[in-house]
């Protein structure tokens, strides 16, 4: 009887054990799907300017040269990434204040153009724009003016003042450049592959932002590109028509290629491939490899690529991934307990670091939610 009865009890130690990691799991799988992320937080009380603007880094730092970005100073491509976040969380007092910074520091007279960093102050000391990040912000506009009536008009009018002066000046050989000096009236040769944002593009299509056939020549562009058995090219000279590679690659260019490459008929299948044996052995997605070894690069890990693996992840219709991916890049973020909700290192960070992740997390909280 007392074999039987310590069976019992033990058959019952097991179940509530059972029980209670199951209750454990949902309630994190529904904080995941319901809650806030505590990075929003975090970014709207320690990388905030006084002026509303974005700071590129938490710790202030003097900048020594116009063209590097330091300390408190403002980036577009922060100001978009925020935009897309505000999109995706459907938070519409959000996107107005983020739309009013654009419109009130960010858009330089006349063409207008968006102006790609801005002092603490928020004026700028630079006269070129940043491709990407300008498709960015357009895509943003453009899917809020979808999303919500308010303010729809004004900005449509804005993403097709900024679409109108990229058309104008930021053309090379019929295809946008990464960028164009408003002052000395040269642009690049170079479009870097990063900035092909397929989804923006194809938006501006839809709205009529773009001149015709414009958008299947860039998803060709990205469609017929080479790569190396595994890692895309970086760059592609629109005069001389020839694609490069970089000896060591950065896996954040790679993925945000990878997620627009995901919404053609070409699908980053090797590059997730590989990733996902990375993860599975290293248990972490180092931030740069040799393109040629395929090995490590360096020892640290990004949360930026955490994001957009999570993003690449969703988009590929892999949540398992994505949970994995999510559950390890948290790991990253509070780790300094003056800053909850960030991800802070040595006291510091970059604002991407923190949005990409914010980012990555929104839209598989979305796509749990379907």
């Amino acid at each position: 009887m007392r074999i039987i009865f310590r069976k019992k009890r033990t058959w019952l130690i097991l179940l509530l054990l059972t029980a209670t990691v199951a209750f454990t799991l949902l309630i994190r799988e529904r904080f995941l799907m319901n809650g806030v992320s505590p990075t929003v937080s975090f970014i709207e009380d320690h990388m905030t300017n006084p002026n509303g603007t974005l700071a590129t880094y938490l710790q202030d730092a003097a900048s020594k040269e116009a063209d590097t970005v330091a300390g408190r100073e403002t980036l577009s491509e922060s100001l978009g990434l925020w935009m897309q976040y505000a999109v995706a969380s459907d938070d519409q007092p959000l996107f107005e204040q983020s739309y009013k910074q654009l419109t009130t520091y960010f858009l330089m007279a006349p063409d207008p153009y968006i102006a790609w960093k801005l002092d603490t102050q928020g004026k700028s000391h630079v006269t070129t724009n940043a491709l990407g990040d300008d498709l960015r912000i357009v895509g943003a506009l453009l899917q809020a003016a979808d999303q919500w009536e308010q303010g729809r008009e004004a900005k449509l009018a804005t993403a097709s003042a900024i679409s109108r002066g990229l058309a104008h000046s930021a053309q090379k050989q019929g295809y946008f450049v990464d960028f164009h000096d408003y002052t000395g009236g040269h642009s690049s040769d170079r479009l870097s592959l990063v900035y092909v944002d397929l989804p923006s593009l194809q938006a501006m299509e839809k709205h009529s932002m773009l001149e015709p056939g414009a958008y299947a020549k860039y998803e060709s562009l990205l469609h017929k590109m080479p790569d190396d058995g595994l890692f895309y090219p970086k760059t592609f000279n629109v005069v001389s028509k020839e694609y490069a590679f970089d000896d060591r690659v950065n896996l954040i260019d790679q993925l945000i290629v990878a997620n627009h490459l995901a919404a053609t008929n070409r699908k980053p299948d090797k590059l997730i491939a590989f990733l996902k044996k990375e993860f599975s052995t290293r248990h972490q997605l180092p931030g740069q490899y040799k393109r040629e070894a395929r090995i490590p690069a360096v020892a640290y890990e990004s949360s930026s690529v955490y994001g957009l693996t999570i993003l690449l992840a969703v988009r590929s219709g892999d949540p398992k991934w994505a949970k994995q991916l999510y559950n390890h890049m948290i790991t990253l973020r509070g780790q300094d307990s003056r800053y909850p909700g960030g991800y802070v290192f040595d006291g510091n960070t970059h604002l991407f670091d923190n949005l990409f992740p914010l980012l990555g997390e929104t839209n598989l909280q979305k796509s749990m939610k379907k």
